[in-house]
């Protein structure tokens, strides 16, 4: 028997089936892509100054690599989405919100819709001309319950966004009090909440939501509107964005909410990592930490993973 010869060939199956299980371990490699903000804790200080190696990124509570980390300067598509059934004293807060979709960047789009039945209405389109997107500014409808669900509208517009541009970063602004009328008592697992983030998280969409009671306060009460503000805290920080609101009522002015988005909007960043992928693309956990001291961070809980060649 040649025993070198027997040698060599089991020596030849080892290294190619180790060089199978290499490529079969690249192919199941996925990449993610995630909005981060990063805000001086301090209004007059300088934005940090933020390398790779400040970045700790955990996937499904596993380390994995990061691959790119750079300021965001692409195209920027803003959709302020407002609750239909909102009373028409919300008509107050119109020239905070003009002032807000004038101040976005000149080369970013923005549009106004509004929450119906279940469905997010665009009113025009996705422009860089700021004020088609005024113009589209209309008092809501006043009728309690004509949003069905801001999760379904949230849904709704995240599956039908209104540009074809994945590489665009897409911001929804939410206004509205946040009770899902299918599931008005608070429950950390409501399925249309649940699936508005899924359908966000796919979409690329970070959810920014400000929270407008839409009924007087004899139609409302205190759990009602707990579970609202906790129902757009979920989604908020699942997606990267922040949620505001003040108490249980109405502040006298949004100005503050919007100077603060217009502000995050100046200051977000791109992240891209690596990540074990099982073949299809899926949602993750994510943790980001940034070691820097004096600055706010601010990054989803929820990222799209899919495999390279689909980024």
């Amino acid at each position: 028997m040649n025993q070198p010869g027997m040698v060599v060939g089991v020596a030849v199956m080892t290294l190619l089936a180790a060089t199978a299980g290499f490529a079969q371990s690249e192919a199941h490699q996925g990449q993610g892509v995630a909005v981060v903000t990063v805000l001086p804790k301090q209004e007059s200080a300088l934005p940090p100054q933020i390398t790779m190696q400040k970045l700790s990124v955990k996937v499904n509570g596993k380390p994995v690599a990061v691959t790119d980390w750079k300021p965001l300067q692409n195209s920027l598509e803003v959709v302020l989405l407002i609750d239909g059934s909102a009373r028409n004293s919300l008509g107050n807060q119109f020239d905070t919100m003009e002032k807000f979709l004038r101040a976005l960047p000149p080369n970013s789009k923005a549009a106004v819709a509004y929450m119906a039945y279940g469905r997010a209405v665009i009113v025009g389109k996705l422009s860089t001309d700021h004020e088609l997107a005024v113009h589209g500014l209309h008092l809501p409808g006043g009728l309690p319950g004509s949003n069905a669900s801001p999760y379904f509208c949230l849904s709704d517009l995240a599956k039908n966004w209104p540009s074809a541009d994945r590489s665009a970063r897409r911001e929804v602004v939410m206004v509205t009090d946040g009770v899902d009328n299918y599931e008005r008592q608070f429950n950390p697992d409501d399925p249309y909440v649940e699936a508005a983030i899924s359908d966000s998280v796919r979409a690329g969409v970070v959810v920014d939501s400000i929270y407008w009671l839409s009924t007087v306060v004899a139609d409302s009460s205190l759990y009602q509107s707990n579970a609202g503000q906790s129902n757009l805290g979920e989604v908020s920080d699942a997606t990267g964005g922040k949620s505001f609101w003040q108490g249980t009522g109405n502040p006298v002015s949004l100005q503050p909410y919007f100077d603060e988005l217009n502000r995050r909007l100046q200051h977000q960043y791109e992240l891209t990592f690596t990540s074990p992928l099982k073949g299809k693309p899926e949602i993750v956990n994510l943790k980001l930490k940034l070691s820097l001291p004096g600055a706010e961070v601010r990054s989803p809980q929820q990222v799209l993973v899919s495999p390279a060649a689909q980024m």
